[in-house]
């Protein structure tokens, strides 16, 4: 420290002996180009003929120079200014502008001393440009043209140097030889590097050695220690060191720190952690299920550590196959077909572990491959009974009776064990259970008849299962075909009926072929089955057709009468028998339908339905058809005609809002006594004379009459209400048309059979009676209304 102080005092000595040197040469400098301008201004005099006054310039003037961060305790004198119009009384007064002047930069406007009065920093600003005049004091006019003039900040060690992109990250391969170049590291010094020793850096190590050096000049940080080895140590923490004024004493240093990371190279071979892997397996396991695991470790990271499995030898390569886990780098060993325990109980495997990529440089280190013993237990299961066919495929005769061998199946246990089997029939294989097996010795038979023609053939399953251990059963395929056995006569092919004309023979020979039947049969057609035709027995004798025989299972029916009648017949029945050849042969009786039309003359059929003959000729069906449609409507209409007269002439009794009760009847009569307890109609008791009109039903026919009232007499008009009463219902019972009202009871009669005897006023009209009624004066207000009604109309006839 002390000693970069003493070398700031002697430069700022040596700085200040340069301006003075430069001040004492000033004037012969100022001199010279005086010279050099009166010379130019002679040489003008004498060219133009006139003489130009041009005033003398007398500045003392250079580039001066300050040194940066001083920082003594008076300002510093960085120049003085002076001019030769300025004889030292005082009239002449110095100005000063520029950059930092009046601030920075002070004059003393008598003597032209310039002073810095602060500390300047040459890597804030280098240099000023000031500008100096001299005016005159009095009257602030120039004395001489303004000069401009550059203060220089001369420069000190102030600034040490700087890593500006620290901290730095590098990557270099492990392995790598000595002096391999790792990156290059690069500091800034802020002092002027064209003065002095300021700015020139020197590169160190301070941390990283013996692993790593730097070049001192380029800051090139390069590998000093031969097989570093990744998989011992991968990340290097190094400083660097950047010092100026070329690393001598004094001088100032920044440092940096460099993260070095060493990257993979496959420089290290698989390996396996143990020589003989045991592992196992059982017997049930099926193809493509996993057995095990086995892992070569490999430091290397990335490709460099990937590493592929196959086997090199060993009796079990046709069972086993082994692939490789990417994303564990494991070695996985896999079934490739069924293992028995029965067969094999154990395998001996080779495997192999090696890189799938090599690095050249490093290859002579291998070989990158290692081997390991794989032993496979297969251990034992419980494994289902086998069958001894994958399928089985027997054939039955239909018709065969019940109990009827199939054939057999046969499993057996593979266990060591062998325990015995059963079979059965899954039901759902054979939901009818046309079939049963035997549970011990699997022969298979028939329960009933089969028939082929229902169903041809039957796929049932039997069921294996081992007694004891799991119980665990196997299925197996079993296809029944039925035979075929000639069990269905023949029949005809189709159905239809055969149409002819009724003057088929007209024009045409004596036999007409007018069909060719053929027939079919349920029974499988053997090679040279055929049918054979011919006409039953019972019409052999026929008038009217013929039949030949094909010979190929078909028959040709031919006429043999000349003309039909359809008014004589019009359907003529062939029955015709078909049998078959084989074995046992089997025949049958089918009648054939022969239906006579009518035909123009060209043959064509115009109508196979019998007409009557007394409908005009040339009435074609569809002006029939019109006729009866039209004879329907009007029907149709009269009976709708009818059936609204009904309805006007008797409505339906229907409360308000179609409320209908049943047996429930208001109406103010007094009644018949106690046995009137069926509803009645008193307005037909009012009206007798309507007893010769039509009345709808009301009811079914009462089943008890009671006699008539002693003193009871026919009404007025000698109409008497029993025969009415009895007329009515006679109607009423007998009426096709009436429809039957359930719910409503109405009788045009009051009742007969009171104690009391009537009350009604009906018979008081036209009855002699000798009662007298005043006795109902004292019955009370109730029977007052009577007692005025009968009381006074018999006083009122005894007064007459």
């Amino acid at each position: 420290m002390w000693e970069g102080l003493g070398l700031q005092v002697f430069l700022m000595c040596l700085g200040a002996v340069l301006c003075s040197a430069v001040a004492a040469s000033a004037p012969l400098e100022h001199s010279h180009r005086h010279r050099l301008s009166l010379h130019r201004h002679r040489e003008r005099t004498g060219k133009e003929g006139q003489v130009l006054h041009r005033s003398k310039r007398g500045w003392v003037w250079n580039q001066f120079f300050v040194i940066e961060e001083y920082t003594g305790p008076d300002p510093v004198l960085v120049g003085r200014l002076h001019s030769d119009v300025d004889a030292g009384d005082g009239n002449c007064k110095y100005i000063l502008s520029g950059e930092g002047a009046g601030t920075i930069f002070v004059i003393d406007d008598k003597t032209g001393n310039i002073h810095a009065t602060k500390t300047l920093d040459r890597e804030e600003q280098a240099q000023y440009t000031l500008t100096a005049q001299a005016v005159d004091r009095a009257t602030n006019k120039p004395l001489e043209p303004p000069s401009e003039f550059i203060v220089k900040v001369q420069d000190i060690n102030d600034n040490p140097p700087e890593f500006l992109h620290g901290p730095y990250y590098a990557r270099v391969p492990e392995m790598s030889n000595v002096g391999t170049s790792v990156m290059q590291v690069t500091a800034t010094d802020a002092d002027d590097p064209t003065y002095g020793n300021s700015a020139r850096l020197v590169y160190s190590i301070l941390q990283g050695q013996p692993y790593f050096s730097v070049e001192p000049q380029t800051g090139i940080i390069r590998t000093a220690l031969p097989n570093m080895d990744r998989e011992a140590r991968q990340e290097y923490d190094v400083v660097i060191q950047a010092k100026d004024m070329g690393g001598h004493m004094g001088g100032l240093s920044g440092t940096t720190e460099v993260k070095i990371t060493l990257t993979d190279v496959n420089d290290n071979p698989p390996k396996f952690p143990q020589s003989v892997y045991a592992m196992s397996v059982s017997e049930d396991k099926v193809s493509g299920e996993e057995v095990g695991r086995l892992k070569a470790k490999d430091p290397d990271l990335g490709e460099n550590g990937l590493v592929s499995y196959r086997f090199i030898e060993g009796d079990g390569m046709t069972v086993f196959e082994i692939t490789t886990d990417t994303d564990t780098r494991e070695g996985v060993i896999k079934l490739r077909k069924p293992v028995d325990f029965e067969t094999k109980r154990a395998y001996t495997l080779r495997v192999e572990a090696s890189n799938t990529h090599l690095d050249p440089r490093f290859i002579a280190w291998g070989p990158y491959k290692d081997t390991a013993t794989v032993k496979v237990m297969v251990e034992d299961a419980d494994e289902p009974p086998a069958f001894m066919a994958t399928s089985y495929s027997f054939e039955v005769e239909e018709n065969a009776p019940d109990g009827t061998v199939v054939g057999r199946v046969h499993a057996k246990d593979t266990d060591v064990a062998n325990n015995p089997v059963r079979y059965m029939i899954p039901r759902y294989t054979d939901v009818e259970q046309f079939f049963s097996v035997g549970p011990e010795d699997g022969i298979i038979k028939t329960t009933r008849p089969l028939d082929r023609e229902t169903l041809p053939w039957h796929n049932i399953s039997v069921s294996a299962t081992e007694i004891g251990g799991h119980h665990q059963d196997t299925k197996v395929r079993v296809n029944i075909k039925v035979k075929d056995v000639n069990d269905n006569a023949p029949e005809f092919a189709t159905q239809n009926e055969i149409l002819v004309c009724e003057n088929i023979f007209m024009h045409t020979s004596n036999h007409h072929l007018i069909e060719t039947v053929s027939a079919v049969d349920k029974d499988e057609m053997v090679h040279r089955q055929y049918f054979h035709f011919s006409i039953a027995p019972e019409a052999v004798n026929n008038q009217n057709f013929s039949l030949k025989d094909n010979r190929d299972s078909t028959a040709s029916i031919y006429v043999t009468r000349r003309g039909f009648s359809r008014m004589t017949q019009d359907v003529y029945f062939l029955p015709i028998e078909i049998n078959d050849n084989g074995i046992p042969p089997m025949s049958s009786t089918n009648t054939l339908t022969i239906r006579v039309c009518s035909c123009d003359s060209k043959d064509t059929i115009l109508s196979c339905n019998v007409e009557p003959y007394i409908l005009p000729a040339g009435l074609s069906t569809g002006a029939l058809i019109a006729i009866l449609a039209c004879i329907v409507i009007l029907l149709a209409i009269v009976v709708l005609f009818v059936a609204l007269r009904r309805q006007k002439k008797e409505p339906l009794i229907v409360f308000e809002e179609e409320d209908i009760r049943e047996n429930i009847i208001t109406y103010d009569d007094e009644g018949g006594g106690e046995e009137d307890t069926e509803a009645f109609d008193i307005a037909t008791l009012q009206n007798p004379d309507g007893a010769n009109g039509f009345l709808p039903r009301k009811d079914i026919k009462p089943e008890l009459q009671y006699p008539m009232r002693p003193g009871g007499r026919p009404v007025a008009n000698s109409v008497d209400v029993d025969d009415f009463i009895k007329t009515r219902i006679n109607d009423a019972d007998n009426d096709p048309t009436a429809p039957p009202y359930d719910s409503i009871q109405i009788y045009g009669y009051e009742g007969r059979g009171s104690i009391a005897g009537s009350l009604s006023s009906l018979e008081s009209v036209t009855t002699d009676s000798d009662l007298d009624y005043d006795y109902l004066q004292s019955w009370g207000p109730r029977f007052k209304k009577l007692a005025d009604l009968y009381g006074t109309k018999d006083s009122a006839d005894d007064n007459s």
